[in-house]
């Protein structure tokens, strides 16, 4: 039986800078990378455009059955598709992020999506970056490797206006705390599956730290937990 792929769970709030940081990893080590938070983005996506309400249970249970996902790296970017429509910058609006916030507390929308998320992770032949709120402690509780990234929430805020700005999303710095503010309250206060680090997951505050140098700390970290499994150099 071959060794299951290397699992690593990135976790932590919007704007964390786990998108980029997990890119950037997923590139540089060869794995494949599952953006979690995109995959509940196309199930809110699908509902609204079929009308379907947010706290609907029964309809989005069948509405799950339907949804057909799946990842490309498209240029520099991990696009998304959705039922083979790359939908990767309808699914970033400040609308959607909100209802994807609600349809992520919904049990029968998590537990749908849950083997979903590990299928996907599975699949790689040579290792899995995760990235989204509950990796370390739902989806891959026995992952590898863990990461909880922060940042101050003044920066988060920035970050995330600056991506939709470059997107020619308008908004306001103001607008986007709020939005952010409430998203992490619902998100840490729901009864299933809510935001928080793993009790094993190492901390990294992105707050002042450059790109570079988050990267290279996980990256240093991953490799470190690979060794056991690669084991010496062959003798010649």
């Amino acid at each position: 039986m071959s060794a299951r792929p290397f699992i690593v769970a990135i976790d932590g709030p919007a704007g964390a800078g786990k998108s980029s940081v997990s890119k950037l990893l997923a590139r540089r080590l060869g794995f494949s990378l599952v953006d979690t938070g995109a995959i509940y983005r196309c199930v809110a996506l699908m509902a609204r455009r079929e009308g379907i309400a947010f706290d609907d249970d029964a309809r989005l249970g069948e509405l799950l059955g339907r949804v057909h996902i799946h990842f490309q790296v498209v240029g520099e970017e991990n696009h998304v598709f959705l039922g083979g429509q790359d939908v990767s910058g309808e699914i970033r609006t400040p609308d959607i992020s909100m209802a994807a916030s609600q349809v992520s507390g919904r049990p029968v929308v998590r537990a749908g999506l849950l083997q979903l998320q590990r299928r996907l992770a599975l699949e790689s032949e040579k290792g899995a970056i995760l990235e989204g709120r509950d990796i370390g402690t739902v989806v891959f509780p026995d992952a590898d490797a863990k990461f909880f990234l922060a940042a101050s929430p003044e920066v988060r805020a920035r970050r995330r206006y600056e991506e939709l700005f470059q997107k020619g999303v308008e908004s306001s710095l103001d607008a986007v705390l709020a939005d952010q503010t409430k998203r992490d309250r619902d998100d840490s206060a729901r009864a299933v599956a809510p935001l928080k680090a793993a009790e094993d997951a190492v901390h990294v505050d992105s707050s002042s730290a450059p790109l570079s140098e988050v990267v290279h700390g996980l990256e240093s970290e991953i490799l470190r937990r690979m060794a056991p499994r690669v084991g010496p150099e062959p003798r010649s």
